[in-house]
């Protein structure tokens, strides 16, 4: 071989090896574009989990808060049954102060619970039954056309602490 065909020979090598480190450049790069590209999901999806977890536990907290103060509002609607029953018998002797101390007193409970979020369930007689929101006692002859189907007496006050029942009204329909 001469001296020229070596010239050409080692130019053909150096082209064929410079083209194959450029291959491997742009496979190098590729791969690192790519592996970009997957931490940067993994990061999306990472951030995105963070953010449901906040959302989640700040909604658990807030039924937590929920929850706990229906618990307690069921423990106190009993004592509210009571003064309703204690200001009835009261209104019916001459007592008046009496009366008058037992009503403060019943008002400032109501009201302090009212301000908690406690709401009580509006019924009066000759309202539609509705079983969804009406808890049926018992049934009675209705003592008019007029009644059947309706609700002829409240037993026992329902109460709603912000949008969910937490007692439902007892009630006589008649039949």
């Amino acid at each position: 071989m001469s001296k020229k065909d070596k010239k050409e020979t080692i130019s053909e090598d150096q082209v064929l090896e410079n083209q194959t480190v450029e291959q491997e450049g742009e496979s190098v790069e590729e791969q690192l574009e790519e592996a970009l590209q997957q931490e940067k999901d993994k990061f999306l999806r990472l951030f995105a989990e963070f953010e449901n977890y906040k959302r989640r536990t700040a909604k658990e907290r807030i039924e937590l808060f929920k929850t706990a103060n229906e618990d307690v509002m069921q423990a106190l609607l009993p004592i509210l049954d009571d003064f309703d029953r204690a200001y009835l018998e009261i209104s019916k002797t001459d007592e008046k102060d009496l009366l008058k101390g037992v009503e403060l007193i019943k008002n400032k409970l109501r009201n302090t619970l009212n301000q908690k979020g406690l709401e009580a369930i509006e019924l009066q007689e000759g309202d539609t039954f509705d079983a969804d929101i009406h808890e049926a006692v018992t049934q009675i002859p209705a003592p008019n056309e007029d009644l059947k189907g309706k609700i002829i007496d409240v037993i026992e006050k329902g109460y709603k602490l912000g949008d969910k029942t937490i007692r439902f009204p007892k009630v006589v329909i008649g039949q």
